[in-house]
């Protein structure tokens, strides 16, 4: 299955930049099974596809998402979404909410990325096209070394670096610029401030407040972290 068959069943256009990182392979990720981070997981590791290294992101094969579509469509579904919404997954969390492009809120040509939750009836913008979300999951991930699984200090560069060398081509030149001066930096260690005053030790190459004001100058975005629901039902 291409994209376009996608395209031409559901009546609408995927971004030139989805299109692009199809051709290159970028979308590549094989089917998703038991064996897979086994199999599959080492051939892609050091020419990342798509967000690949990204915490709790799962890029969907093309498959996937069609199939992904017409779930979503479907009037049984348990999400129940208004028809008047049309979302068009292309990854997931770990936890099964959905990536989308939002087709039905296209804005001066632009076809903003949503993240529209399972459990409970919301969506949430999270860029205003696909080359802003990239650069800020690219941010995200070298704002966060992965401590759960023990990543260590020379690894966690060394995906970033990675990452960078397949991602830098898709993304504006001074967005790959300000991600390829951050990985020349050491890594710190910052506290993020939590509500009732409660605070959590975190490492990476930039802080918090570094994140949110790159973001902030590079990637404005009046609706980011907004949210709408999804479904009138009930």
């Amino acid at each position: 299955m291409r994209l376009s068959e996608i395209e031409q069943q559901h009546g609408f256009t995927y971004p030139a930049l989805y299109r692009q990182l199809e051709r290159d392979d970028m979308l590549a990720v094989g089917e998703y099974g038991p064996d897979w981070y086994k199999l599959v997981f080492p051939t892609l590791k050091d020419h990342p596809t798509l967000l690949l290294h990204a915490d709790d992101f799962e890029l969907l094969n093309i498959e996937a998402v069609a199939e992904a579509v017409e779930t979503l469509l479907d009037a049984d579904d348990y999400r129940h979404i208004d028809p008047a919404y049309q979302f068009i997954p292309f990854a997931q969390t770990g936890a099964g909410d959905h990536y989308c492009f939002f087709a039905s809120g296209q804005h001066d040509g632009e076809l903003p990325i949503v993240l529209l939750w399972h459990d409970q009836n919301e969506a949430q913008y999270l860029a205003k096209n696909l080359q802003d979300f990239m650069f800020h999951m690219l941010l995200n991930s070298m704002a966060e070394q992965d401590s759960y699984n023990e990543v260590s200090d020379a690894d966690f560069k060394d995906q970033l670096a990675k990452t960078l060398a397949t991602h830098a081509r898709y993304l504006k030149p001074e967005q790959a610029q300000v991600l390829s001066a951050l990985l020349a930096r050491d890594i710190v260690h910052y506290e993020v401030v939590l509500p009732k005053g409660r605070k959590e030790a975190h490492r990476g190459l930039l802080t918090d407040i570094e994140l949110a004001s790159l973001r902030e100058e590079f990637i404005p975005y009046e609706n980011f972290d907004s949210c709408f629901a999804y479904s009138t039902a009930g």
